[in-house]
């Protein structure tokens, strides 16, 4: 992949996954160090599901290198009994003991599936036997373990690669340890009064932040993604509408325009809080937790719609967690105000959730861009890339996929194929995309084009064959849910924002008389046309847009903005970024009272009432 995404790729793997230090990963398996209480346990799983699915995107020996000595490292802290954990014996089954079992599993059949490697599927094998041994030699529910607070959601979401597991192994006891979890979800406990109630409770759409009184964000999804597993192993369809109905409710009640959703973590309602002043929105382990159900979703059903929710997550809400070089990530990430670090939550490791989990949902990218579908190959990304593909045939092929996507709309595709054959390449067609076009070899496809469906393009393919498509690029309108009359900005899939760096609110200028100004359409989904000033794959700012909007004489102005992703990304205190402006917005007021996106308090830094001039104190 290349072009922006390309290089966040690049630098994310370069200097955040394959530059960790995994001995701080390891220590604390050794050293038993999370006593009580902790979740230590919980990152060298994530790291190393990020740098599997890395070293599967850019394989190279020094990453070979990385991850070799990471599942042996991890693997020589095994006990004689199975456990691999940092609890101490006589605190197992603590507040996060399973749910760090959980991440060591996940890490442990990441590498399996790709290096085949026994050893780590027989270490694998040993810390579940150890696991379900334990539930059952000490009478417990995994549902009433774990932290009190989220009712037993982290423990639970061990379903996952259990499941997975059964689908490596066959080992019947797995399966049966899966069913006793779905089960353990409809019993009343010591946490909850009525059970967990999971897929009663997402089939029948009850809101997401009243489901179960625990309303703990990516740890409910998670769960989710387990029952997708057990989707795949016995094709219960209640498991896959239990999915879909989650999948729903958290598009119409909980996801941010960005593509992520949570305030301090948990469900909040926040499709139509969205333009608060939100405290602690975004947690990027949320995006992150999304971003792998869509995958699952996507995997599981073939439908688009997941693939357009996956391209908003990734240009929006988990490139903007990111910093520019990125070697750290945010822990919360809003749609006003400023772009925070995480903070250590153990600096004994210099780590916290959302740094180990960020890179796991960025290279989760390659996976979903070109994927096999019962037809042929489905394209789900656009820009500059080579994918190798494998036809129905079983012939070896290449796509070689030439655009500025999503600066511009237009994206080349050049097959390279040694024989002839008939199969399908379906073309994603989002949802935004209202007048979208396909070419064949200078040829207008004739067949259907409907914005969120794929174009399925059925024909006999010869090496060199070239397919043009034209999205429709034109920016709209979104107006806030909650109907107080803000309004955002966003251009295919990108949102827009207004930066303190292209339109300086903290400092005084001349402004023109007529300075309360609102967008050039008051209704939703309406297109306008914003022009594209600049792009740059590397850098600060990704894209700056000239954005139209109208006085209150009905004159045109134009005020600069830029990509959701780029704003604020110095990750300093004076770079100040907005998503949501009232209709219509007054900067006026910021200038005269030398105020910014987040300040209210009409007074400067130092006490002192602003200096007003005097043809503005009308």
């Amino acid at each position: 992949i290349g072009g922006f995404v390309g290089e966040r790729l690049d630098v994310c793997l370069r200097n955040r996954v394959m530059a960790q230090d995994v001995d701080l990963l390891v220590k604390p398996f050794r050293e038993k160090s999370d006593g009580k209480w902790g979740f230590r346990n919980d990152f060298w799983g994530r790291w190393y599901t990020s740098a599997m699915l890395g070293y599967s995107y850019a394989p190279g020996n020094e990453s070979r290198a990385i991850i070799d000595a990471a599942v042996k490292g991890l693997m020589e802290t095994q006990s004689a009994d199975g456990y691999i954990g940092t609890y101490p014996e006589e605190f197992r089954f603590g507040d996060w003991d399973v749910w760090g079992t959980k991440r060591v599993l996940l890490g442990l059949i990441a590498n399996y599936d790709l290096t085949k490697d026994i050893r780590v599927l027989e270490a694998a094998e040993r810390v579940a036997d150890n696991l379900v041994t334990e539930v059952s030699k000490r009478g417990v529910s995994l549902a009433a373990t774990g932290w009190n607070g989220w009712k037993g959601l982290p423990p639970t979401s061990v379903l996952n690669p259990i499941a997975r597991l059964y689908r490596l192994t066959g080992k019947k006891s797995y399966l049966d340890f899966a069913n006793g979890i779905i089960k353990s979800w409809d019993s009343p406990n010591i946490l909850t009064p009525t059970g967990l109630r999971l897929i009663q409770q997402s089939t029948a759409d009850v809101p997401l932040w009243e489901m179960s009184g625990a309303p703990k964000a990516y740890e409910m999804m998670e769960c989710f993604m387990g029952i997708a597993e057990m989707y795949r192993i016995t094709a219960d369809p209640q498991y896959l509408t239990a999915c879909r109905h989650l999948v729903s409710s958290i598009v119409k009640d909980e996801l941010m325009i960005v593509g992520s959703a949570s305030v301090a973590e948990i469900w909040c309602h926040g499709k139509m809080r969205q333009n608060e002043p939100l405290f602690q929105s975004m947690e990027t382990c949320v995006t992150v937790s999304w971003v792998e159900l869509l995958y699952q979703m996507l995997c599981l059903t073939g439908e688009s719609n997941y693939a357009d929710q996956l391209e908003t997550s990734l240009y929006n809400a988990l490139l903007g967690a990111m910093t520019p070089k990125g070697d750290w990530w945010a822990y919360y990430s809003g749609l006003m105000g400023e772009r925070v670090h995480t903070h250590q939550q153990f600096p004994d490791m210099m780590m916290s959730c959302c740094l180990a989990s960020g890179p796991q949902g960025l290279m989760l990218t390659p996976s979903w861009s070109v994927m096999n579908s019962p037809r042929g190959v489905a394209l789900n990304l656009y820009g500059n890339l080579t994918s190798k593909i494998v036809t129905p045939a079983g012939q070896a092929a290449t796509l070689k996929m030439e655009s500025d996507y999503p600066a511009g709309g237009e994206v080349t595709i050049t097959l390279n194929i040694p024989e002839k054959e008939k199969f399908s390449i379906d073309i994603r067609i989002p949802e935004w995309s209202k007048n979208a076009g396909i070419k064949i070899n200078g040829k207008t496809y004739e067949g259907a084009i409907m914005p969120g469906t794929y174009a399925s393009i059925n024909r006999q393919w010869t090496d060199r064959d070239k397919i043009e498509v034209a999205m429709d690029m034109r920016a709209r309108v979104v107006k806030a849910q909650s109907g107080i009359g803000d309004a955002a900005i966003q251009r295919g899939p990108v949102v827009l924002a207004f930066d303190s760096r292209l339109v300086p609110f903290q400092t005084y200028v001349e402004i023109p008389p007529m300075f309360r100004y609102k967008f050039l359409t008051d209704k939703a989904d309406e297109s306008i046309d914003v022009e594209l000033l600049e792009k740059s794959d590397t850098g600060r700012i990704w894209m700056t847009f000239n954005v139209p909007l109208l006085d209150e004489a009905g004159n045109k102005h134009f005020l600069k903005m830029c990509d959701y992703a780029s704003a604020g990304n110095t990750w300093q205190q004076d770079n100040i970024f907005r998503v949501w402006v009232h209709q219509p917005f007054d900067l006026r007021h910021l200038y005269i009272n030398k105020l910014d996106w987040r300040v209210t308090n009409p007074f400067s830094d130092t006490g002192e009432p602003p200096v007003i001039p005097e043809r503005y104190k009308k």
